[in-house]
């Protein structure tokens, strides 16, 4: 198993346990977390991701995540997060892995999935199918 899929599968857990311990394995204590590439106010250290992974989520997600590429520093992994009832979204995580192979910094780059009434209007408005 690579560094990168072992972090994602302590990810997983720390997602689903929000125990503080399970974050702990997988971020450095000053880690840096971007909810976003252009965060202003990215989180910064273990405390302040273990308070936000306490808040509740809108449902249970229902997750697919791949690593796509790595090497000894960096992972790129690719997903597809669903809420049921809420939203589905597309992931693309950049891991900024320490040598001790937690993330030193992580960057979320994801997108909503438009359920069909929003493609349908986005289809109309572009003249194009958004389906293919």
């Amino acid at each position: 198993m690579t560094a990168t899929s072992e972090w994602l599968d302590g990810y997983l857990t720390a997602w689903r346990t929000k125990d503080a311990d399970d974050i702990r394995a997988i971020f450095t204590d000053d880690a840096e977390y971007l909810f976003h590439p252009y965060d202003a106010e990215p989180l910064r250290g273990i405390d302040a991701i273990i308070a936000s992974w306490q808040e509740p989520e809108p449902a249970e997600p229902v997750v697919d995540f791949e690593v796509l590429i790595e090497d000894d520093r960096l992972g790129i992994v690719r997903g597809r997060t669903e809420y049921p009832g809420h939203a589905t979204y597309l992931n693309l995580w950049e891991v900024h892995l320490a040598g001790d192979g937690r993330a030193r910094r992580f960057v979320e780059w994801y997108m909503t999935v438009p359920d069909d009434d929003d493609a349908a209007v986005a289809a109309g408005a572009t003249g194009g199918d958004v389906t293919s």
